[in-house]
């Protein structure tokens, strides 16, 4: 538990500093102009948590997200849906390092941070509640922040694309458990 608190610190720590560690923007305005967009969302996998859990994690979700959801592996090598796992994912014409900074199975918890340079830093955490034993609620909330004016339209239409997620989730995840 001490090296998870420690981990996520350190991680937080790093992306907090992100922007003053990165070379200044000729366009850039105060650190106040920079966008910092919130998304809540809630969704109900028609699953017991033993099973909806480990589809969240980066390997797990290959099952259910479809082909734009490829995560290439950097550690653990093999890979394998653990906490302190880091691997990339493109994201359009970015790559994004990804680092999963909770796993925890007892805590009903999951976060992520990752990072696209000069673009933006994304958290994501998800909270698990068995509803009853076969079905789960998992709530989402993600964090995104402009790393540059210019980042912010484009982390403000995450935000917004952020909105609809739970409900594509919801369906993709359930029709993956039906034929499964």
């Amino acid at each position: 538990m001490i090296k998870s608190k420690l981990s996520s610190l350190i991680i937080v720590g790093a992306i907090t500093l992100m922007p003053l560690l990165s070379p200044a923007d000729d366009d850039s305005g105060a650190p106040g102009s920079l966008v910092h967009v919130r998304t809540e969302f809630d969704l109900t996998v028609r699953a017991p948590y033993s099973v909806a859990f480990p589809l969240f994690g980066p390997g797990g979700e290959r099952s259910w997200a479809g082909a734009d959801w490829n995560p290439r592996f950097v550690y653990p090598s093999p890979a394998a849906d653990i906490e302190g796992t880091v691997f990339t994912v493109r994201h359009g014409a970015h790559q994004a390092v990804w680092v999963n900074t909770a796993f925890d199975v007892e805590r009903h918890h999951i976060q992520y941070a990752y990072f696209i340079s000069d673009v933006m830093v994304t958290t994501i955490n998800l909270t698990f509640l068995a509803l009853d034993s076969a079905s789960t609620k998992v709530s989402v909330v993600y964090d995104r922040t402009a790393l540059s004016v210019a980042a912010n339209e484009p982390v403000q239409q995450f935000g917004v694309a952020d909105r609809a997620r739970g409900a594509d989730w919801e369906k993709a995840i359930n029709s993956y458990l039906q034929k499964n």
